[in-house]
């Protein structure tokens, strides 16, 4: 079973065999506004965490996800006026879930609750470069790739 870790200095999501060797490397976007485990901070959380829930396996790229529903695919929503939110998530969702009570579990600082995902986004230009608002941002053929090769509760550790 693989294991993620995500470093937010480098903005790279490397893909960890049993051994600890890295198996794959992607570039990222983490939080414009930082690292940070606090509700509404729309910072990105640090620490130990597990995908929780993975969605959106059947889907075609760049499909919409509003509210974890698909809308459309990208260019019909922007040629039909859908209200897009600020951080649109297309192709693929894995929920992630804090591990450490007081850090990034429970209380104000649940990594679940603050719907923290690693996710495709309508910016991939913006890839390499903190801009998300909270959630691990990748180009949407890198995350429909990481979706299938990792299952729910794969750790995934984010680290400065």
């Amino acid at each position: 079973m693989y294991s993620i870790r995500i470093n937010v200095g480098e903005q790279k999501l490397y893909v960890l065999n049993d051994e600890g060797d890295i198996e794959r490397e992607y570039p990222v976007s983490t939080s414009k506004y930082g690292v940070g485990n606090e509700n509404g901070s729309e910072k990105t959380p640090l620490g130990l965490h597990r995908i929780r829930d993975k969605i959106g396996g059947a889907m075609p790229i760049n499909m919409v996800m509003i509210g974890r529903q698909p809308k459309g695919l990208l260019q019909d929503c922007i040629e039909q006026g859908v209200e897009l939110p600020e951080d649109v998530i297309t192709s693929r969702i894995m929920w992630l879930e804090g591990m450490e009570p007081g850090r990034n579990q429970g209380g104000y600082v649940d990594t679940y609750n603050r719907y923290i995902y690693i996710h495709g986004t309508s910016e991939e230009d913006k890839i390499g470069t903190p801009a998300s608002i909270g959630c691990i941002r990748m180009l949407n053929r890198d995350v429909i790739e990481l979706y299938r090769l990792v299952d729910i509760g794969t750790e995934v550790l984010i680290e400065e």
